[in-house]
């Protein structure tokens, strides 16, 4: 008869376990409305070991926002690469794509959507900042463009997130034509 070994996972595996359903549940109900002890009923962890892995909740939330503005970052950057121009207004065009293709994931989109509304925690509050700096400094480096084009960029992604949030990309009705352009 054969023997199995259970094989512990690693604390980093958990991390990533974690992260993966912490970004699920945090989307669905948001900071407030989340406690830890449904991310570690829902990653299958004790709410201690959740402890052990991120300092507090505050922690947690902000490793998801860095999390997706990594993501953010890397469609950026694989969109900037496609771009076969200098022209900043192509290159706005396709991180514009990029943007909203990573929207699409729509627990990525409600994430920084929550932090950006409970900036006044601490932990939060800095790292949806850093989120924006590093989104503006990147964008700016890679389009060339004006700081008259970033804002007009950052404004319409703005939009967008509102646009996806409530769904309005589906609705056919002339405020929601309005809106999408």
């Amino acid at each position: 008869m054969e023997t199995r070994t259970r094989q512990r996972s690693t604390a980093e595996e958990r991390r990533a376990t974690v992260m993966r359903t912490a970004i699920k549940t945090f989307a669905e109900r948001g900071y407030y409305g989340t406690s830890t002890m449904d991310v570690a009923k829902a990653a299958g962890i004790s709410q201690g070991y959740l402890y052990r892995l991120f300092k507090d909740k505050q922690t947690l939330f902000a490793v998801l926002v860095d999390y997706c503005s990594t993501r953010l970052l890397e469609g950026a950057a694989a969109a900037a690469a496609s771009v076969q121009s200098t022209d900043p207004e192509v290159v706005l065009g396709a991180l514009t794509a990029s943007y909203d293709g990573v929207i699409a994931d729509r627990d990525v989109l409600m994430i920084l959507l929550h932090a950006q509304g409970c900036a006044g925690e601490p932990v939060i509050g800095e790292a949806i900042r850093a989120c924006y700096a590093k989104q503006v400094e990147y964008v700016r480096a890679v389009s060339g463009g004006s700081d008259e084009q970033l804002r007009r960029y950052f404004a319409d992604g703005l939009l967008s997130n509102v646009l996806v949030a409530i769904d309005a990309l589906t609705l056919d009705a002339p405020w929601a034509r309005t809106l999408r352009g």
